[in-house]
């Protein structure tokens, strides 16, 4: 823990409604001696995400959880921006699913407008994802940090783990998809794994700053 950070103790709330976001956060957190439950397991309800980057939605959800469960809360915005849709979908990654959460429509819709842009090639279909935790505190101190991994989208889709628009996004130097790696291969910590994806880097420095083994 670097000093000038607050410690993480006790229950801490993740503020998600998405399985698979809950997943992988419970996964990251399981080697450190926190208890963790849902803001969906508390009957929370899901604020409006009005912010306009990465870092300015995880503070609303993560104070809003906070506030509401009076405990410390931890969240995560995270998104796909593809360079040849100037960004998009970006922070509205979510909503390109609709409310059924259709990511293979989402990504559909990618494939559609890079192919109307003629991006066939490689060099023309990067894409980064972004991944902004804040961590939140019923006082409304907050500790935020962000992660990004770089890589090109790929069509079709490949691989049925991970979620969201992880089957089309192929991180740079890996011959799979995050639709093809394992949980270990993804966002695994070291030693067992590399902390490869957005969601790991940005929690490794949560965890060197706010964490205790």
């Amino acid at each position: 823990m670097r000093a000038g950070h607050r410690t993480i103790t006790g229950t801490l709330v993740i503020a998600t409604h998405n399985p698979g976001k809950l997943r992988e956060m419970r996964e990251l957190l399981a080697r450190y001696r926190i208890d963790a439950v849902s803001a969906g397991e508390l009957g929370l309800a899901e604020p409006e995400e009005t912010g306009t980057s990465f870092a300015a939605n995880a503070r609303i959800k993560a104070q809003a959880a906070a506030r509401a469960a009076g405990r410390p809360a931890f969240a995560d915005d995270s998104g796909l921006a593809v360079a040849a849709l100037n960004g998009e979908p970006g922070i509205h990654s979510a909503r390109w699913a609709g409310v059924d959460k259709n990511f293979m429509r989402a990504m559909q819709q990618i494939e559609n407008r890079l192919q109307e842009r003629g991006a066939r090639d490689p060099a023309q279909r990067r894409a980064h994802f972004v991944s902004a935790l804040c961590v939140a505190w019923p006082d409304g101190h907050c500790e935020e940090f962000e992660g990004r991994i770089d890589g090109t989208l790929v069509w079709p889709p490949r691989g049925e783990k991970g979620f969201g628009y992880d089957p089309m996004f192929l991180p740079d130097g890996h011959a799979r998809t995050f639709g093809e790696m394992t949980s270990d291969k993804k966002h695994g910590l070291p030693p067992r794994g590399q902390g490869l994806s957005h969601r790991a880097r940005a929690f490794l420095k949560l965890a060197e700053a706010c964490l205790v083994r």
